[in-house]
């Protein structure tokens, strides 16, 4: 099913604290041929997007520092050209309907829970990424 779905051209970006769940993530997305930037934490991410210039941003919630609703709150903040814009998915072990309605009015675009379903993600980074290049 995986398969299915041709990534290639897209640029993903993924940011977790947990090496583990990056790089499931990064797998994924590999898999079906996206170029992904792997950053463990928001204040790498926001250094990272200018010059990486993804289509999609996945990122957790939890994380320290940092956490997910700050990320995309700076990152919503900055101008089209700096990423201020770009599609983003809260990848998260938050999984109530609070905690989606919390996702979606911070900004985020999408709501996935983990443990991710890798169709489920690969789909919804495609869709994000399509509206992304139109």
């Amino acid at each position: 099913m995986l398969h299915t779905i041709d990534l290639k051209g897209v640029n993903v970006i993924v940011v977790d604290d947990e090496a583990d769940a990056i790089a499931l993530v990064k797998r994924i997305m590999e898999d079906c041929g996206a170029t992904v930037e792997a950053c463990t934490s928001g204040v790498q991410c926001l250094a990272r997007l200018p010059s990486f210039r993804p289509d999609v941003l996945i990122t957790d919630i939890g994380m320290p520092d940092m956490d997910g609703y700050t990320l995309i709150g700076k990152l919503r903040a900055t101008t089209r050209e700096r990423g201020g814009q770009t599609p983003a998915i809260a990848l998260t072990a938050f999984a109530r309907s609070e905690d989606r309605r919390q996702a979606m009015l911070a900004g985020f675009d999408v709501h996935v829970a983990k443990p991710v379903e890798p169709g489920e993600l690969v789909a919804v980074v495609s869709r994000l990424a399509r509206r992304n290049t139109k």
